[in-house]
């Protein structure tokens, strides 16, 4: 809108975001928040929590059983090699009498029965409970999986209806000095990401932290010498978990923030394309996009590089301590403390013990990018909102349409005021016309009356009520605007000009078309008020599109018409039908329409004059000519004759 150029320049891509660094402060408090919303349905979080241990604890005990089973095979085996009649007794002495001291300590440790070979039975019975454990187990962790996807799934849409909603909540000055693609990096990228990661994080986390523990406890049961050897790697592994987390969070920052530069870029560049290619501006958009997608290459390859080095560190301690357990397991075995049964389960545990802390490991990058992408959602959810609305809100009734701007301040920067000591009124009934440069605060003017800014000092009133104490819904059902930027949805072109009056009938909408002289191009196209076009209009002309919007007005029938520039893409021949009807729709309504174009103005009962956010004239067309004024001025400016 043109009468808005004394407000705040929209800030640059990713502007609004604080530096990575600060935001990396925040990773706790971020996670925080993110936990509880996944607690809110206790229920399901206990599910969860329950499945999980049922699932872990199934497939911890499986290790142990499988150690029994190769008992069975070794015991089998050894008594195949002992005469059948002989006792355990007799063999162990007839070893230690040979000299074979370190095998009757093998055969000491196991329940020997010579002659008798493998107990096939036992054995089957063994390996057929390892096979329900492991089914059960999976089973179980199914279930939590399935759980996991529906909490987090229901979260994240909870997050996209806040976001959703929010973004009708905040006021227009959070969208002016905002980039959309930033905005819509936030509300799309980010929450995607947040779903993801925690989909994967919490399902991966939760089980490896219960296997870790149920494996620490069977560990413990078989050997507590060999549990401490195994124990001691996890100081080491929570320094180098805590030293890749710190080195590498920042970078998750930067590299969504990056995310969000690029996004705002992209779609600045593709929406205004034409505008690029006419003034030659490819060669700079090529470069700016080239230096954003560097700083996201460059945050991005530091993030995963950092983060992807966590894992084989991890693998590199997990054989570390496989090796440890290995041999000093294969002593105990030679010694005849443990069976080769138990040291087989206990080699299993270890590494069922440290590959949880690999898995963690591996999950840290996602756990930072996920918080990292969180924090920008809810930096957006904690933006400052519009003022709530009363309880009981006073309304005019009926609305008359009597307007009125009281001693009005407003400023959009608090150090640059525009509006300052404002007074005018518009009767029931009057088409009250708004004139001077642009920047002169025109379209404010009307921003104020709808409330999309609060006002700094003074009031506003309709029929004689304060409208920042009304309902801003009901206040702005009162009004059709038709602005010089024409916006349009995807959709048909009966959908869009019923826009404003859902509950339209088809003859409605024709007669609204034909009322804005839209009906006759309408028809010429091949499906006709069925004919579908996209949020750009881009299949119809510039002037069409504009025509549509002031038939969606025609339609909405408000008690107040705002139109800024309203005919400022129509051709000179569609204005003028376009000027009959209007001011057919103005008959009986109270008017204000904002124009550069003063012949589209000649016939308002007022018009005022505005420089620099005052009003510096205001009467008829035929009095400010006669007054010589700055209307005058204007109105010489654009019909005077050039002197040769």
């Amino acid at each position: 809108m043109s009468s808005r150029q004394a407000a705040p320049p929209m800030r640059g891509p990713g502007a609004g975001m604080a530096p990575p660094a600060q935001k990396a402060t925040r990773f706790a408090a971020t996670f925080r928040r993110l936990v509880r919303r996944l607690l809110a349905s206790r229920l399901a979080a206990g599910s969860i929590l329950a499945f999980g241990v049922v699932g872990a604890s199934l497939s911890v005990i499986g290790p142990r059983i499988l150690g029994h089973a190769t008992d069975i095979v070794f015991t089998g085996f050894l008594s195949s090699q002992f005469p059948e009649g002989s006792t355990k007794a007799e063999v162990l002495a007839q070893l230690r009498a040979d000299g074979n001291d370190q095998l009757a300590s093998l055969v000491s440790s196991v329940d020997l029965r010579p002659g008798e070979g493998i107990d096939h039975g036992s054995l089957a019975f063994v390996l057929l409970s390892v096979m329900v454990l492991y089914t059960a187990g999976s089973w179980f962790m199914y279930l939590q999986g399935r759980t996991t996807t529906i909490v987090v799934q229901r979260m994240v849409s909870e997050l996209r209806e806040e976001v959703e909603a929010k973004l009708h909540r905040v006021p227009l000055s959070y969208l002016d000095r905002s980039e959309r693609g930033e905005i819509l990096s936030r509300t799309t990228n980010d929450i995607d990401n947040v779903a993801q990661s925690l989909q994967q994080a919490i399902s991966q986390f939760l089980g490896s932290v219960l296997l870790m523990v149920g494996t620490l406890v069977m560990m413990l049961l078989i050997s507590p010498e060999l549990a401490l050897i195994a124990v001691v790697t996890v100081p080491v592994v929570a320094v180098i978990m805590r030293f890749v987390a710190r080195k590498s969070q920042p970078h998750f920052v930067a590299q969504w923030g990056a995310t969000g530069r690029l996004n705002g870029h992209v779609e600045e560049v593709f929406t205004g394309h034409d505008v690029v290619k006419v003034f030659g501006r490819q060669a700079e958009a090529r470069e700016t996009f080239r230096k954003h997608n560097d700083d996201l290459f460059d945050a991005a390859f530091r993030a995963q590089f950092l983060s992807g080095a966590l894992q084989p560190l991890m693998m590199f301690v997990s054989n570390l301590n496989y090796v440890l357990v290995a041999v000093v397991g294969g002593l105990r075995v030679a010694s005849g403390t443990l069976s080769i049964g138990e040291v087989q389960a206990f080699i299993q545990y270890s590494r069922q013990f440290t590959q949880p802390l690999a898995q963690i490991a591996a999950l840290i990058n996602l756990v930072q990018s996920g918080v990292a992408s969180a924090e920008r959602v809810f930096e957006l959810l904690d933006e400052a909102e519009e003022s709530d609305e009363p309880l009981d809100p006073p309304f005019p009734s009926p609305v008359r349409g009597r307007v009125a701007f009281e001693d009005v301040a407003f400023a959009y920067d608090p150090d640059e005021p525009l509006i300052s000591g404002l007074d005018l009124t518009a009767e029931p009934g009057q088409t009250v016309a708004i004139v001077g440069p642009t920047g002169a605060g025109k379209t404010t003017l009307t921003n104020l009356l709808l409330r999309f800014y609060e006002l700094d000092g003074g009031r506003i009133t309709l029929d004689g009520v304060d409208v920042a104490a009304m309902d801003r819904h009901a206040l702005r059902d009162q009004f059709g605007v038709v602005l010089q930027d024409t916006w349009l949805f995807a959709g048909t072109i009966r959908e869009n000009i019923a826009y404003g009056a859902e509950d339209a009938s088809e003859d409605d909408v024709v007669r609204a078309a034909e009322a804005a002289s839209v009906d006759h191009f309408v028809r010429t196209l091949p499906d006709g008020y069925d004919t579908a076009i996209d949020d750009q209009g881009s299949n119809i002309s510039a002037g069409q599109r504009q025509l549509l919007t002031i038939a969606r007005a025609f339609l909405a029938d408000p008690a107040i018409l705002v139109l800024d520039e309203a005919t400022s893409s129509v051709d000179t021949r569609t204005e003028t039908l376009v000027q009959q009807a209007m001011a057919r729709l103005r008959s009986g309504r109270t008017s204000f329409v904002i124009a550069h174009r003063l012949s589209t103005i000649r016939d308002a009962d007022h018009i005022v004059v505005m420089t620099d956010g005052h009003i510096v004239e205001q009467g008829t067309h035929d009095s400010l000519i006669a007054a010589g004024g700055a209307y005058q001025r204007l109105y010489a400016a654009q019909f005077a004759a050039p002197v040769e």
